[in-house]
């Protein structure tokens, strides 16, 4: 299989189901240097005339490190059949394994930024934007902080500009 950039409005999916049920490998790096991360949280629309992707990362994940470095990443659809390859990344450190020895995926460099040739949808992002999330941000008493939160520290999320779409074929 190999990738082919497609124009953004031919994706056909539900960013709910895609991001929140089937998950996402956040990617920052390059093809030298990268660590990746599975992500459940996120949203897709229209701001600033600009197609985004918001994603949201805690600072103490190895990956912050690395989207933090560059000026774009790379957001890695997969099908159900890698399910385990979602799960492990999500649940290990690149700092303590070899995430890309341990599940197989194979590294594949598109407009700078590392995605993986297994994956089906790839979306190649440039940061726009970034802030941190707050406890005194929440509106609600319906107990988001202590239900997400508890000891570990606030996600920092980035809003960035769709700037290619490929999809695996």
């Amino acid at each position: 299989m190999s990738f082919k950039k497609i124009d953004i409005n031919d994706i056909q999916f539900n960013p709910f189901t895609k991001i929140g049920k089937e998950w996402m490998l956040i990617t920052g790096g390059n093809i030298d240097s990268f660590n990746t991360m599975t992500a459940s949280w996120g949203q897709m629309g229209v701001l600033w005339n600009k197609n985004v992707l918001t994603c949201y990362i805690r600072p103490n994940r190895y990956t912050y490190e690395f989207v933090e470095k560059g000026e774009s990443f790379a957001v890695s659809f997969f099908g159900e059949e890698f399910r385990s390859v979602l799960t492990f990344c999500g649940s290990h450190s690149g700092r303590d394994c070899d995430k890309i020895k341990e599940t197989g995926l194979t590294p594949e460099e598109l407009d700078g930024c590392v995605a993986f040739s297994e994956a089906s949808l790839v979306l190649v992002c440039r940061k726009l934007y970034s802030y941190d999330l707050e406890e005194s941000g929440f509106l609600t008493g319906e107990g988001i902080p202590e239900k997400f939160f508890g000891s570990d520290p606030y996600h920092r999320a980035y809003i960035c500009e769709i700037m290619g779409v490929y999809k695996n074929e």
